[in-house]
């Protein structure tokens, strides 16, 4: 979908009907027509939107004939099963046009629109535009993590009752999302220092690139935090499996060891020899008691040495 918006002073961003100087368009989950639009029309270059597409593609900034190509990675819901992932946004300038081009949806666009038009903030010029997008872009990192936070903690609980492949896998989908947020994190971080170079010739707002990198730096720190927790915690859970098992195998080892000596006293008086009890009229409840008598001793023995 093609949207226009035109910064108003002390409106925010407001939806304007078609493409006008000075605006901002953005784009998002765009149709084969719409990335036609943006190549015959506007001249954007393919390459530049070759690489937006790209699930892949790291945080950069680069030049091509005039054109200046900004990707950052945001934070989505819901690709490819996985509940919280990254994908890229790049942002498109040249002369007074601003693109935003994203392929997936995303919540952190739609969201930064309405928060400019909620506090009226006016955007001065393009490094003021890229470094509130992404300072908005860290925030829903941090809401994506609270989300991740309670995810964990019903996994954990899942996990105390009883471990279960179900929560182990949810556990390893976060731990893995979690990694893509920290790299996603210090691409973005990276990407402010190279903005930060680029538009030297700018006005840059000094409280506004503080809190960008401010935000940043706290949304790795916390995604750092619960990556260690959680790879602590799968690690406590893996020695507990292992626990299990051995202490299953134990017992197992236990029941054969006494099952086993019925076994051997039957088969010991089953023989065809001497034992003194073939005519004896009690033999069968004799070698029964027997078998209970060692039986017992050796329950009574791994009792004793605390096996169960």
């Amino acid at each position: 979908m093609v949207t226009f918006y035109k910064n108003t002073p002390n409106k925010g961003l407001n939806l304007i009907n078609k493409l006008e100087n000075n605006c901002w368009i953005n784009v998002t989950n765009p149709t084969q027509n719409e990335i036609d639009y943006l190549i015959n029309e506007l001249q954007i270059p393919v390459d530049f939107i070759n690489d937006i597409e790209d699930i892949d593609e790291r945080p950069r900034l680069e030049d091509e004939d005039g054109w200046t190509l900004v990707i950052m990675r945001i934070p989505i819901k819901n690709i490819e099963n996985m509940e919280f992932a990254t994908a890229p946004l790049g942002i498109i300038i040249k002369d007074e046009m601003v693109v935003s081009i994203c392929f997936h949806p995303n919540e952190v666009v739609s969201d930064f629109i309405l928060f400019t038009q909620r506090k009226g903030i006016v955007i001065n010029n393009n490094i003021d535009f890229l470094l509130r997008l992404i300072l908005s872009s860290s925030v829903w990192y941090q809401k994506y993590l609270k989300h991740i936070n309670i995810r964990t903690k019903m996994a954990e609980k899942e996990l105390e009752k009883s471990i279960k492949n179900d929560e182990l896998h949810a556990l390893l989908n976060i731990e893995k999302v979690l990694v893509y947020f920290i790299t996603s994190l210090k691409g973005n971080d990276l990407l402010v220092y190279k903005l930060k170079n680029y538009y030297r010739k700018y006005e840059i707002d000094e409280e506004l690139l503080e809190d960008a990198e401010i935000e940043i730096k706290q949304a790795i720190e916390t995604t750092n935090v619960h990556s260690n927790i959680l790879a602590g915690m799968m690690d406590a859970y893996a020695s507990i499996i292992s626990n299990n098992v051995n202490e299953i195998v134990k017992k197992l080892t236990i029941i054969t060891i006494i099952i086993t000596i019925p076994n051997v006293v039957s088969g010991f008086f089953g023989m065809n020899l001497l034992n003194y009890l073939e005519s004896h009229p009690y033999a069968f409840f004799i070698v029964i008691l027997l078998t209970f008598t060692i039986g017992g001793i050796v329950f009574f023995f791994f009792k004793k040495s605390k096996f169960f």
